[in-house]
C-alpha cells in the first residue's frame, strides 16, 4: 500500500504538470518529504493524504490508501522512526530500562550495545554513530520539546562501570540544566508499582500531523497512529509523569547518584 501511494502520487503530479518542489508548496509540507514520500521512505499521515486529495481533487482517495498503509503498524524502525523524530515538534519518552538515545553519552551507547556479543564491531560503531548524530536535533536552533521521563533504577545499572555510569549521569544533569527545551524527571522507586512498568515508549508530535507512538523492540520498532490507541498511550504518560519527581528534584536525585558511581 505505501508503494501504491506513491504511484499514485506521482501520477497525480505529472497529470497535473507539477513538480516535486511545486506540489510540495501546495501541500505547505517541505519538498525533502514529498520526495521521501514517493520513493517509499516516509509513510505519509493523515493530513499529507488529505492535503493530496485536496490539490489532485481525487475525492478520498489518497485518504483511504493511507488508511489501509496506517494497519500496517511495523515498519523499518530506522527508515520511519529516525525522519519523524527530525520533523517532530514535541518528544514524550519514558524509559524504565537504560538512559534514552538522544541522552546517552557514546561511551554508555557503545557499553549498552556491546552487552550480549550480539553486534559485531563495525555494527557497535555504526549504531553509536548513528545515535550520537540523531542527538543534534536538541541542539539545532528550533530544537523540539524534549521530556524524558526515566525510572530510578536506570541511575543504578551499571552499564560500563562505575566511571562510565558517573560520566553519563552527570552529562545528564548538564542536559537537563542548559538546554531549555529539554525536561528530564525521574519515577523514584518509592513509586513501586506503576504502569510505567509496563515498557518504555515514544510519543511524537508534529506540525502538520497526528501524533504518533514509536514502541522499541529487540531488534526492530513499531510506530503507531491509530488515534484510539495514541489516545490511550498519552493516559499512560499522564499517569507516570504523575509519578515522577519534578524537574528541579529529579536533576538534584541525580547529582547525588552520578556521586555514588566512584
Amino acid at each position: 500500500m505505501l508503494d501504491h501511494f506513491a504511484e499514485e502520487m506521482r501520477l497525480a503530479r505529472a497529470a497535473h504538470g507539477m513538480s516535486q518542489a511545486t506540489l510540495a508548496e501546495a501541500l505547505s509540507y517541505s519538498g525533502a518529504l514529498v520526495a521521501k514520500v514517493e520513493t517509499c521512505e516516509r509513510r505519509p499521515s493523515l493530513d499529507f493524504a488529505r492535503r493530496c486529495d485536496t490539490v489532485f481533487t481525487t475525492d478520498g482517495r489518497f485518504e483511504r490508501i493511507q488508511k489501509r498503509i496506517s494497519r500496517e503498524t511495523v515498519v523499518p524502525w530506522f527508515r520511519d522512526w529516525a525522519g519523524i523524530e527530525q520533523e517532530a515538534t514535541a518528544l514524550r519518552t519514558f524509559e524504565p530500562l537504560c538512559v534514552p538515545g538522544l541522552l546517552q553519552t557514546e561511551a554508555y551507547a557503545h557499553a549498552l550495545l556491546s552487552g550480549g556479543g550480539l553486534f559485531a564491531p563495525d555494527e557497535i560503531e555504526h549504531h553509536v554513530t548513528t545515535r550520537l548524530d540523531r542527538q543534534a536535533i536538541l541542539h539545532r536552533e528550533r530544537p523540539p520539546l524534549f521530556t524524558a521521563v526515566i525510572d530510578e533504577h536506570v541511575l543504578h545499572r551499571c552499564i560500563g562501570g562505575p566511571e562510565l555510569m558517573r560520566e553519563q549521569l552527570l552529562h545528564l544533569v548538564k542536559v537537563g540544566s542548559t538546554l531549555p527545551r529539554v525536561r528530564i524527571q525521574v519515577v523514584p522507586m518509592a513509586a513501586g508499582a506503576y504502569v510505567g512498568l509496563g515498557g518504555p515508549f515514544v510519543l511524537a508530535s508534529s506540525q502538520h500531523a497526528e501524533d504518533l507512538v514509536y514502541l522499541a523492540g529487540q531488534r526492530h520498532g513499531q510506530v503507531i497512529d491509530r488515534t484510539d490507541y495514541v489516545r490511550q498511550m498519552v493516559e499512560v504518560w499522564e499517569s507516570i509523569r504523575g509519578e515522577a519527581l519534578s524537574q528541579q528534584q529529579s536533576l538534584e536525585l541525580m547529582a547525588e547518584v552520578a556521586e555514588t558511581w566512584t
